[in-house]
This record gives structure tokens, C-alpha cells and sequence, in this order.
């Protein structure tokens, strides 16, 4: 090969790099503004379902002590009440490890895969 055409082929491989920059530029503000729509909808989502799941288990773990205030198994049941809420605890903890991360920008990652393909493909 001679050196005009690596010169060439090299301004090809540029002006290819820097049309492609621009729809990148896009693509990541698409994906970034996707992506925190999709956060902040699941995290009000989340902080609702943790506040009413922790107001009704309160409550209802109230009661459950009120009822046997008078009676000779106050102790058990308070016992069994913090006993269930530490279980509880532990098993949230394993949920949360057990997840699979969410993956953002997708769509930029395979589009940058393939161009850097296009581009092995054009430098051989």
C-alpha cells in the first residue's frame, strides 16, 4: 500500500470519526435524559411504597403489642415482633445485593461497538 492511499484512508477513517461525533452528541443526550426520567420515576416510586409499607407494618406492629399488653405473652409478642422485623431486614439486604445492576446508555455502547467495527474493517 502505498502512502497516499494510508493517507487516504486515514482522512476517510477521520472524516467518518467526526461526522459520527455529532450523532453521538445526540445519542447520549436521548440516553441521559431517558435514563432520568426512568431514575427519578422509580425512585418517588420507591420512597412511596417504603413510606406506606413502614407506616402500615408500624401500625399494624402497634396493634399487635396493644393487643397483648394485659396478657401474659406481652414479652413474646414484642419479642416476636422485633424478631420478624429484623428477619425482614436481613432478607431486604439480600434482595438488594441479589439485583442485577441496571444498564444505562445502551444505545451509545452499540453504537460506538459498530463503528469501531467499520472501522477495524476500513484500517485493514
Amino acid at each position: 500500500m502505498s502512502i497516499h492511499s494510508k493517507v487516504t484512508q486515514w482522512g476517510n477513517v477521520s472524516r467518518f470519526c467526526i461526522d459520527r461525533l455529532a450523532d453521538y452528541s445526540e445519542l447520549l443526550s436521548i440516553e441521559l435524559a431517558r435514563a432520568r426520567t426512568a431514575f427519578t420515576r422509580e425512585v418517588i416510586a420507591l420512597v412511596a411504597l417504603a413510606v406506606a409499607g413502614l407506616f402500615t407494618l408500624s401500625f399494624f406492629c402497634i396493634a399487635l403489642i396493644a393487643t397483648a399488653w394485659g396478657t401474659p405473652h406481652f414479652l413474646n409478642v414484642a419479642w416476636s415482633i422485633a424478631g420478624a422485623w429484623f428477619v425482614l431486614s436481613i432478607a431486604s439486604y439480600v434482595v438488594l445485593h441479589g439485583q442485577k445492576p441496571t444498564r444505562s446508555f445502551d444505545g451509545l455502547q452499540v453504537e460506538i461497538r459498530e463503528d469501531l467495527q467499520t472501522l477495524r474493517e476500513a484500517l485493514k
